[in-house]
């Protein structure tokens, strides 16, 4: 199986030269396990590696003392420990460490944000934080020639960038593999801290959302198709958010009367999610829904190329109510830039005309196949 230098690899490597703990976040099978054995062995440091869903190591960091832990970590200069939202109290554990055995430095993963940062709020001011998404096109540039990105784009397209997926080369394995994905590991997060009564209700929810992809929700609607109440599907949508199945944009707006600000549109971080959601992985030449999957990977790629890159983009969608929209809208130090997003370009669109007269200063411009690696990082 081939292996990937992530983005985040020398940042993260050296890191371990402060007395910090690097909270390393993203969901399941992204490639955290992998990339903390790749630091450890680019790393003259010693290193003691654990797995928080191990039984053995929460009863090794059970004792909460100073002394139990110096016996624990001599000798070593780095703690890892894989899954560490299972251990109770392993914020406050960490911070123990890491103010009192010196030098060290901790790294802590996790595949639900809900728990790991609300276990590290004892660390307020000692973290250094990560988070990994799947493969992004960026880091997949080193590893292919022009040719291969272009033969290859239909299948990002459909089956996403999960790292084992892209070392799958067969087809129906790939779905097998996201099918097992989707309703094993990431559903299992939100299962196993959350007391969900009807878990039925969150795929069915999910379903909803990957057929709008691209399109604007209505929280209200939402719960009226599913039968539970609007608050209900809030907390549902913010529980599939931090374990990092999806993400929301809202719409940009400085007060000019006709726009929408207060919507929003829900998108995945990963196609090949999306599509094993709603069970379709058929060729593109097959599919009604090509702008939808056009879109939600370049808003991913594009994402994954500010979060790697440090970016500060504030990132929303623009659109009135008389229907003229604008897919992307950046907004860095005040500046906008504009980007409507086109798989296939018949012809060159023009800026809505209320943008273009709202905001004059505006850059307004066309992705689509031709120029899409570039504008991804890749």
């Amino acid at each position: 199986m081939e292996q990937f230098t992530r983005s985040i690899f020398d940042r993260v490597l050296a890191g371990l030269n402060q007395q910090k703990v690097s909270l390393l976040i993203g969901a399941r099978r992204v490639g955290k396990s992998a990339l903390l054995e790749a630091i450890e062995g680019a790393t003259e440091k010693k290193v003691l590696h654990l797995n928080g869903e191990d039984a053995d190591t929460a009863a090794i960091l059970e004792q909460q003392s100073i002394a139990n832990y110096q016996r624990l970590l001599q000798g070593y200069a780095v703690l890892m420990i894989d899954e560490a939202q299972y251990l109770n109290d392993i914020g406050q554990k960490a911070k123990l460490m890491i103010d009192n055995i010196k030098p060290l430095h901790i790294i802590l993963t996790g595949s639900s944000a809900f728990h790991l940062q609300q276990q590290g709020a004892p660390l307020a001011g000692r973290t250094l934080s990560y988070h990994l998404y799947p493969m992004s096109q960026m880091e997949l540039a080193p590893y292919e020639n022009p040719l291969t990105t272009r033969q290859k784009l239909e299948e990002k397209l459909i089956y996403g960038l999960y790292p084992e997926v892209l070392n799958i080369p067969n087809l129906d394995d790939k779905k097998s593999y996201l099918n097992e994905l989707v309703n094993t590991y990431l559903l299992k997060d939100i299962l196993s801290f959350e007391d969900i009564r009807h878990p039925q209700k969150i795929l069915d929810l999910l379903k909803l959302l990957a057929f709008q992809v691209g399109s604007e929700v209505k929280i209200e609607s939402l719960g009226n198709t599913l039968g539970i109440s609007k608050n209900t599907v809030e907390r549902y949508l913010d529980l599939l958010a931090k374990v990092f199945i999806i993400y929301r944009r809202t719409g940009f707006s400085r007060n000019l009367h006709k726009e929408i600000s207060k919507s929003q549109k829900i998108y995945f971080y990963d196609n090949g999610i999306r599509n094993a959601v709603i069970r379709q992985f058929q060729p593109l030449a097959l599919r009604q829904d090509m702008g939808a999957l056009w879109e939600n990977y370049l808003l991913a790629e594009r994402l994954k190329l500010h979060a790697y890159k440090g970016s500060i983009v504030n990132s929303y969608f623009w659109r009135t109510y008389d229907q003229q929209e604008i897919d992307l809208l950046e907004e860095t130090d005040g500046t906008l830039t504009a980007w409507e997003l086109k798989w296939k370009l018949q012809k060159t669109p023009k800026a809505p005309l209320a943008f273009s007269k709202a905001y004059p200063e505006a850059v307004f411009d066309v992705v689509s196949e031709d120029n899409y690696l570039a504008w991804i990082g890749g």
